[in-house]
């Protein structure tokens, strides 16, 4: 059933995730997050090779792929078609059986069957404002299990507003020259006014609130954060 009042997700994640050549290139520009921490924090806390976990925004499959190798089942959702059109081929060339596409946002996923055991998202959650993020985290944890996991990554500020200058100068000056291969000082800064990261002290706040018990969180550069966290 729809809800009228909801956002559309796919305007918040923007035009280029609707380009096959910015989809074509992402991997490269993100700079090929390693899954294997993730997996392992999964591992970690009881979730075996009959668990079943959501990607949640998964882009073109960098957790998806290694976690279907891993793990029973893999639902990979994303809000961009184009984004899964690239991923339904990954899948396939992987010889893949155990992976289901589908096209939705955090708000607008509707999970089918029991709670899983782990959820991953990583580098979207931003993409929502705060009153959204709020809601989405909540909806995760009713798709978790108690005792279920979610590892979230994403560009979060772990300062104080007076901070923002030096922190966000700091982050600029480790900004990538060519925009092929990384962000650039010009990306960063078109995030910070255009996207919806928030303060570290307002995020946690929400996830407790949604029924999360933060088990690891770390840091870098005061602008990026990994979180582990488990459902009551």
């Amino acid at each position: 059933m729809s809800v009228p009042w909801l956002i559309d997700e796919m305007a918040h994640a923007g035009p280029e995730h609707l380009d096959e050549g910015f989809v074509a290139g992402y991997d490269r520009k993100q700079g090929y997050p390693d899954p294997g921490e993730d997996l392992a924090a999964f591992a970690d806390h009881g979730l075996d090779r009959t668990a079943t976990v959501l990607d949640l925004a998964a882009g073109t499959g960098q957790f998806t792929l290694p976690a279907a190798r891993r793990f029973n089942h893999v639902t990979a959702i994303d809000v961009s078609p184009e984004m899964l059109r690239f991923l339904r081929e990954r899948v396939t060339e992987a010889g893949l059986d155990n992976v289901t596409c589908v096209r939705a946002g955090f708000l607008g996923y509707r999970h089918m069957g029991p709670p899983v055991g782990g959820i991953h998202t990583r580098n979207a959650l931003h993409q929502l404002p705060d009153f959204w993020k709020a809601l989405a985290l909540d909806r995760m944890a009713r798709m978790l299990r108690p005792g279920g996991i979610l590892r979230l990554h994403d560009l979060v500020y772990d300062c104080a507003p007076a901070e923002v200058d030096t922190v966000f100068e700091r982050w600029f000056a480790g900004a990538a020259e060519d925009p092929a291969e990384g962000y650039t000082r010009d990306d960063f800064i078109e995030h910070i006014r255009t996207e919806h990261s928030t303060f570290r002290w307002l995020l946690e706040p929400m996830l407790d609130a949604a029924g999360f018990e933060i088990l690891t969180v770390h840091f870098d550069r005061q602008v990026y954060g990994s979180y582990t966290c488990r459902r009551r």
